[in-house]
């Protein structure tokens, strides 16, 4: 690691629990291998630590930092402004100084598109089916409306995001050129009709791994067609059930591996103005 200075800018992450995020190896060899005096750090607060967090970063003068769960849809309430599409997704995953004003980003929905675009998939004019209606699916699909698609299904669970799901698709529908609908998962016909009219079908949502590897969201397998894309976002397992599900039907299949490399090297971009060095960052995502 570069020398810490009395110069050296300070950057961190916030959530909780948070010792076992790679975020700190990720910004910190990216810093050194660019001889950036900068160093990021992990800290663990909870959302009644929030606020008092919030208001010692900016009298630091803190640099930047990442927010991680449970404190991204809570966040922006204490922050100076918000970019457009953190607005949109109603999330921050970064949050940047700007001359003593913390401004919030969201670079989830970004990390999913340049996954996709790495894997040569159309985004613009394309329609998506997303399954989920929680964070993940609404910053995928904020960004996802940025970028040009022409529209996105989302299927979700009668959960307390679902209500959130409708009023993101509100808002998407009322300020971008993207047509968004939300229907509830169960709906099984309609999520069919929807499958085969999209080129891409993202699975948003945990079904797949921690205590439920082995499940997908899609139960039925002659719903996926050997020319859709299949993303998910989960890459621990590497191979989800409904990746397995995809790659049987001769699918293009995509895990969220680099999901987390390209939204942090949005994040890096924002606070540095620099490229992160994607070739030293690989590795240590691993």
């Amino acid at each position: 690691m570069t020398e810490i200075s009395g110069k050296t800018k300070m950057l961190a992450v916030l959530g909780s629990p948070i010792s076992h995020s790679n975020s700190p190896r990720i910004h910190n060899g990216a810093f050194e291998a660019l001889g950036l005096d900068c160093v990021y750090l992990a800290y663990d607060v909870n959302q009644e630590q929030l606020k008092e967090a919030i208001v010692g970063m900016k009298a630091l003068g803190a640099a930047g930092f990442s927010v991680t769960m449970p404190n991204k849809q809570v966040v922006g309430e204490y922050l100076d402004g918000l970019s457009r599409e953190a607005a949109l997704c109603g999330a921050v995953n970064c949050v940047c100084n700007e001359n003593g004003k913390l401004i919030g980003y969201n670079t989830d929905g970004v990390g999913f598109i340049d996954t996709l675009r790495e894997n040569e998939v159309k985004i613009e004019g394309a329609k998506m089916t997303l399954i989920g209606t929680g964070g993940a699916s609404s910053s995928i699909c904020t960004q996802a409306a940025l970028d040009g698609m022409k529209e996105v299904t989302i299927f979700g669970i009668k959960d307390p995001t679902f209500e959130s799901g409708l009023k993101l698709a509100e808002r998407i529908n009322s300020e971008t050129e993207c047509h968004v609908e939300v229907f509830e998962l169960s709906e099984e016909e309609l999520l069919r009709k929807h499958i085969e009219e999209s080129s891409i079908l993202a699975n948003a949502t945990p079904v797949g791994m921690g205590k439920m590897v082995g499940m997908s969201p899609i139960k039925d397998e002659s719903m996926l067609r050997k020319d859709l894309v299949v993303m998910d976002v989960i890459y621990n397992p590497e191979k989800s059930r409904l990746l397995e599900m995809a790659e049987e039907q001769g699918c293009k299949i995509i895990n969220g591996k680099n999901m987390l490399m390209y939204q942090g090297a949005k994040s890096f971009e924002i606070w540095t103005g620099q490229k992160m060095p994607l070739e030293v960052v690989r590795p240590i995502i691993g």
